[in-house]
């Protein structure tokens, strides 16, 4: 299959550039999908051609090639960063120096992704994964009561913050990748629809494809990729296992990932729940060629162990489709 399986690189964020392209080879890896700020300096890239020629180098030394670039914390600052939506913990994913002030978070990071755009084209890269946060996620359950204007005014409020970053991703012919995630606007099936429809289907807006944040919600991701499927320009190999034992909820308890006590848990691809044969099966009817980017997030077992047995386990259900059906061969004479 030509499909390549790629390895997500916000995981390892505390190795640098080239022990990451070294240890990803090693595990069997065919590409990187590059983090932003911890492999990745977009600005940098969009300003010096000398760093781009590195970083391609970097990557060619160890044989792996990149077809997207994710700038999934600082798109979480565009929205999550309003000053009557901001949320502290978005400190860690901001410079140490704007920490505490809202306002500049946001300024900061709605220029960080327009110039994320411009560092992707210098790449080549034409895919950039990212979050976009949500001013109503607080809502999500209706009590105090969320009445439909409230939503209704958090979509709305999204585009406008949104649009003019799309219109400079259109400029470089980038698009981009929303994760559908708890904590975005788009987070489900129902909500992902909306926000399609709420930016008026633009080509611009695409899906990050991650089956590991629908399943636990009770949402097929199988089903979700077939009716999204013109809308996904990357995927996330990506595994939850479901643990409701009839005192674990799925809400999690505030209890940490890992803990046998949450409701749910991600682990490792090909030791949860998620069925990867009938998602295979989806994007191959539907003719996605992309990559197959393993984000890899397993608080239960060693990185580099859990690392290389996802690669191998994605590289074995990476099948084409048949060019013939079954029963062709079924003739007389």
């Amino acid at each position: 299959m030509a499909r390549p399986v790629t390895l997500f690189t916000i995981q390892w964020g505390d190795l640098p550039l080239e022990e990451i392209c070294r240890l990803a080879k090693q595990m069997g890896y065919e590409g990187l999908e590059l983090a932003k700020d911890a492999h990745f300096d977009a600005r940098k890239a969009a300003e010096d051609p000398g760093y781009v020629q590195e970083v391609k180098d970097t990557l060619a030394k160890y044989d792996l090639g990149c077809w997207a670039v994710s700038a999934h914390l600082t798109g979480q600052c565009v929205t999550d960063a309003l000053q009557w939506a901001y949320d502290p913990r978005l400190d860690g994913f901001a410079p140490s120096h704007l920490a505490g002030k809202p306002e500049e978070i946001q300024k900061w990071a709605v220029e960080e992704m327009k110039i994320t755009a411009h560092g992707a084209k210098a790449m080549g890269v034409d895919v950039v994964t990212f979050f976009m946060g949500s001013p109503i996620w607080k809502f999500w359950y209706s009590f105090p009561q969320t009445s439909e204007e409230m939503v209704e005014e958090g979509f709305q409020k999204v585009k406008e913050l949104w649009s003019p970053i799309f219109d400079e991703y259109d400029k470089c012919g980038v698009k981009l990748a929303l994760e559908v995630h708890p904590t975005e606007i788009a987070f489900d099936y129902w909500s992902t629809k909306k926000l399609l429809e709420t930016f008026d289907y633009r080509p611009t807006l695409g899906i990050n494809f991650d089956p590991s944040h629908l399943i636990w919600q009770g949402v097929d991701p199988a089903v979700f990729l077939f009716d999204f499927a013109d809308r996904v320009y990357h995927v996330h190999i990506k595994d939850t296992k479901v643990n409701l034992n009839g005192r674990n909820g799925i809400l999690g308890s505030h209890i940490t990932f890992g803990d046998q006590r949450r409701g749910w848990n991600f682990v490792s691809p090909g030791h949860g729940d998620v069925d990867f044969d009938n998602i295979i099966r989806v994007l191959n009817q539907k003719g996605y060629a992309g990559p197959l980017s393993i984000e890899w997030e397993d608080s239960g077992m060693e990185r580099v162990f859990g690392g290389t047995e996802a690669c191998e386990f994605t590289k074995k259900i990476n099948f084409s489709a048949s060019e013939i059906a079954f029963d062709d061969a079924l003739k007389n004479g």
